[in-house]
């Protein structure tokens, strides 16, 4: 495996890996992001993976100086796990010089849900992202499901700006008590990750539910019992709802039924917060 920390060294490298599939992270590995990677080399081709945690989607506030960097690991849990080449820049190295060119997301779709709670957020996510393909120029990416309205808005941005780059989405991987894989997960105390799974079961349930019924004021309501559970059971609840999985817009009525939509929620557990979604 090889390993660049320069956007010199990567141009330099690229020619050896082509046909390649990118796996963007920040770091902090975990199994969710290991099975991306090996959804990328059963695609075939040389997989490269970025590592950087980028400043410009964390807003005020929020964790970015605490984030973990733990590059060592990550890179022999990628070593073992067959990954190509590395690129794992430092702040300096992605933005040399102060990033006043950004992509500003279509707001019907990144301006609701979690970039409404986080304005600003999805200008970031793009903003990095463009510029890693720009950068790595693969043919493919793969993004995991548990960021749902983050793998639509890249998969729109891709669509909008004709990169031919084809966007993989792989299903949430989750602890064998639900917990979707995150790496904010180990700032949970014991206590708190014990009470954890209770969100995914609330979300699971009301895609269970919801899935019987056919009208949107039947969703709502059902939505409402789902909020008042999660409070109930000592959540902070940022939003709970269902969309269409298609564009993440309220279900009209004749849109209700299986197959179309998803449920996305929210929550704060003490410090640390968790997002999930169940499609149905």
């Amino acid at each position: 495996m090889e390993v660049v920390r320069t956007r010199e060294a990567l141009r330099a490298a690229l020619p050896r890996f082509p046909e390649r599939l990118l796996v963007p992270t920040m770091g902090n590995l975990h199994a969710g992001h290991l099975a991306l990677v090996a959804e990328a080399r059963r695609r075939g081709g040389p997989v490269v993976v970025s590592i950087f945690v980028n400043r410009l989607q964390f807003g005020a506030g929020e964790d970015f100086d605490r984030y973990p960097r733990t590059l060592a690991r990550d890179l022999d849990l990628l070593r073992e796990a067959g990954c190509d080449l590395v690129f794992a820049p430092d702040e300096g190295e992605m933005y040399p010089e102060p990033q006043t060119f950004r992509v500003r997301p279509d707001p019907a779709l990144a301006g609701v849900l979690e970039g409404a709670v986080r304005p600003g957020h999805f200008e970031g996510v793009t903003t990095v992202v463009m510029k890693l393909f720009a950068l790595t120029a693969p043919r493919a990416a793969v993004f995991g499901k548990k960021d749902y309205q983050q793998l639509l808005v890249i998969r729109r941005m891709v669509a909008q700006f004709g990169f031919p780059i084809e966007i993989i989405a792989h299903e949430t991987v989750r602890e064998a008590d639900g917990l979707a894989l995150s790496s904010r997960n180990g700032y949970l105390s014991p206590e708190e990750r014990s009470r954890a799974p209770q969100f995914y079961a609330v979300l699971a349930g009301l895609a269970a539910e919801a899935g019987k019924l056919e009208q949107p004021a039947a969703l709502r309501a059902a939505v409402a019992r789902a909020e008042a559970r999660l409070w109930d059971a000592g959540f902070g609840v940022d939003y709970v709802t269902i969309r269409r999985r298609a564009d993440l817009g309220l279900p009209e009525a004749g849109e209700v039924g299986p197959g179309r939509l998803v449920v996305l929620g929210a929550v704060r557990l003490g410090s640390t917060r968790l997002i999930d979604n169940v499609e149905f």
